[in-house]
């Protein structure tokens, strides 16, 4: 069984078509609404009908321990299938047996229950809270087990969602007052409700994301099938959730984005640096940040220690600046690491493909500054080459910005924001806060907005006025005092996995559009397929290979198939160049290529079509493909 729980201000719904399946009801049950409700989204699986006992006690223990933390005793039960991608639904009887029972229990507890109608379609309206604790999903297994009782087997089973230690800083984000607005290009703040979005409409999603929080997917994301046909990257039985496996193109892919972000900061002026993954959650600054950071955490167990798997290059990247010595003529300084892995434990159904996963690629980059205006400056020219970065790799245009602010800052700094609002071009989110609940007073990011109107934070820069005294970092100023920096924490990319999302989901918008997907020509893991029709030109083929060089990902297609099947084949793989060999080729010296970008079809030699992607790549890194070159002796990584 899956859940959703949804802490809103008010639920409604009301029913609109019956189904086959519909049980009976009465005209005041086709419709209801609850104010401060525990919304819950209920989706039992074909393997929970052994025993609906051991589920109903889980659940409703669960929805009631909830219910203590968000303080309200208002529950809506919701069938809701949809939950089940991949899974099989329970019998009907089975699960509407289970909804009853749930909410017979609850009321015997002192609950102020309402189900709503099962087999029934419906349109319905949700304001969710908006806090860290809002959003919780469940998965409970039903399961005889000899020698223990079912429940006491379940809670074994069940996956822990949420940590037991909550940081300071979630406590604090979900009690804290905070407003939106958009930011026009004039530096102004408009209410959310009284911005004129017409030309802005990626921005009005982006806006309605964050101001109502709802963060879980309804249905598979359409990254997901295009990662899986493509044989990019794939689910990892063998793992936990939301940790993944690449397959040689998406590797290459990968390694591509790694090295171009490194090549950013480095380039910008960061020293590469590497760090532990591991950190010992006694370690007295370690302990006193894990409270000011919003993250759960993957725990090992070492001899009589506890260590935590790092979400981030901070930690390494603080306690080695700690031990250096400098003074206000080496600032600004800049540290960078590629993370290779970062680990959050984030919550089952918070987790969605290459979107948000539980250990990930994190390129992280800390600027150690003397002052705040200096702070500022680095902000600011990070704001610039995050935006080279995205247009680089073709997001900029899919993005919009966010800015969170303390209130305080806001006030004292309204020009300097009226300044990077015209850099950025665009109006702009703004979120302000009243208190810090976090160690950053501003920050900025850069969001992605995806093809079913979902956000994810690609850029981020922030900030940070907390840090150099939590891990004790000082500098010499200029009158040879010892004097605390301040720090921003930059991850010009995102991470690497949510940029292939992001190349992916924006893909998919496009052939929904009826348009051709196409990564850039960098990225591509083949630039060029050469296809002989026959066996007799495999030669050729061979001949125009070597011509293409070191320097361009081309494969042949020596399979047996028709040259329809391979053109075919070649397309689905999105494969920027199709070089077609046949008798006439062979006889003239060159090949007919299919452009797919443009749709031509042109005549040239190998040398030829090699300048053209040597010219369109200048400049970008380039890996080999780690295939083989003949299609015929490639495995099928996906049976």
């Amino acid at each position: 069984m899956k859940e959703l729980i949804i802490h809103a201000d008010k639920v409604s719904y009301e029913v609109t078509k019956k189904t086959k399946l519909a049980e009976e009801i009465s005209e005041e049950e086709k419709s209801g609404e609850m104010k401060d409700v525990l919304w819950v989204r209920i989706a039992v699986e074909k393997g929970d009908e052994g025993d609906i006992d051991s589920l109903v006690e889980q659940a409703v223990k669960d929805i009631e321990e909830v219910s203590g933390q968000v303080k309200t005793k208002n529950i809506m039960l919701y069938p809701y299938a949809h939950l089940l991608m991949g899974s099989k639904p329970s019998k009907p009887e089975a699960a509407l047996e289970l909804l009853k029972r749930m909410g017979g229990k609850l009321k015997e507890d002192g609950f102020t229950v309402m189900r709503s109608p099962f087999g029934w379609y419906k349109k319905f309206t949700v304001e969710c809270k908006g806090h860290p604790l809002s959003e919780l999903s469940r998965v409970f297994v039903a399961e005889e087990t000899e020698g223990e009782t079912a429940v006491a087997a379940m809670e074994k089973k069940r996956e822990p969602q949420v940590s037991v230690e909550v940081s300071e800083s979630v406590k604090a984000e979900a009690k804290m007052a905070n407003r939106f607005y958009i930011m026009d290009t004039n530096g102004e703040l408009v209410d959310i409700d009284k911005f004129d979005f017409k030309g802005h409409e990626s921005l009005k999603k982006f806006a309605t994301y964050e101001t109502q929080k709802l963060r879980a997917y309804e249905r598979e994301p359409p990254h997901i099938k295009i990662m899986q046909e493509q044989e990019l990257v794939d689910y990892e039985p063998g793992s936990d959730a939301g940790n993944f496996r690449f397959y040689p193109k998406g590797r290459l892919i990968k390694k591509l984005l790694e090295r171009s972000i490194t090549d950013f900061c480095v380039d910008y002026g960061a020293m590469e640096v590497e760090t532990p993954i591991m950190y010992d959650f006694e370690h007295p600054s370690l302990k006193k940040y894990l409270n000011r950071f919003p993250a759960r955490q993957y725990v090992v167990l070492s001899e009589d220690k506890e260590f935590f798997l790092r979400f981030a290059a901070c930690f390494g990247q603080f306690l080695m600046t700690h031990d250096m010595v400098f003074s206000y003529k080496q600032l600004p300084m800049r540290m960078f690491e590629l993370t290779k892995y970062s680990f959050r434990r984030e919550q089952t159904g918070e987790l969605a493909g290459l979107k948000r996963l539980r250990g990930f690629t994190m390129p992280d980059m800390h600027g150690i500054l003397k002052d705040m205006e200096q702070a500022k400056t680095e902000l600011e020219q990070q704001l610039e080459i995050s935006m080279e970065w995205l247009s680089y790799v073709g997001l900029l245009g899919g993005s919009e910005v966010g800015f969170r602010i303390l209130t305080e800052f806001y006030e004292k700094n309204k020009e300097w924001y009226k300044s990077l609002v015209k850099k950025i071009g665009k109006p702009i989110l703004v979120e302000l806060f009243d208190e810090r609940y976090a160690y950053f007073v501003t920050k900025f990011e850069f969001n992605f907005v995806d093809a079913m109107e979902k956000a994810s934070a690609l850029t981020t820069v922030q900030i940070d006025v907390e840090n150099a005294d939590t891990y004790d970092i000082w500098y010499v100023d200029e009158e040879g005092k010892k004097k605390r920096p301040l720090f921003t924490h930059a991850s010009i990319s995102g991470s690497i996995e949510r940029v292939m999302y992001a190349l992916l989901e924006k893909e998919a918008m496009k052939m929904a559009k009826g348009e051709k997907a196409m990564l850039p020509l960098w990225l591509s893991p083949t630039q060029v397929r050469i296809l002989p029709i026959s066996e007799k030109h495999l030669e050729f083929a061979q001949e125009v290979l070597s011509q293409l060089g070191e320097n361009v990902r081309a494969d042949i297609d020596d399979s047996a198939e028709t040259l329809g099947k391979k053109i075919r084949n070649a397309q689905k793989e999105w494969i920027p160049y199709i070089a077609v060999i046949g008798d006439n080729e062979v006889e003239s010296g060159k090949i007919t290529v299919n452009i797919r970008e443009t749709g031509e079809k042109k005549e040239m030699n190998g040398i030829e079509l090699r300048a053209i992607i040597e010219e369109k790549t200048n400049d970008m890194p380039f890996e080999k493909l780690s295939l083989p070159k003949l299609i015929s002796k490639r495995p099928t990584f996906r049976g």
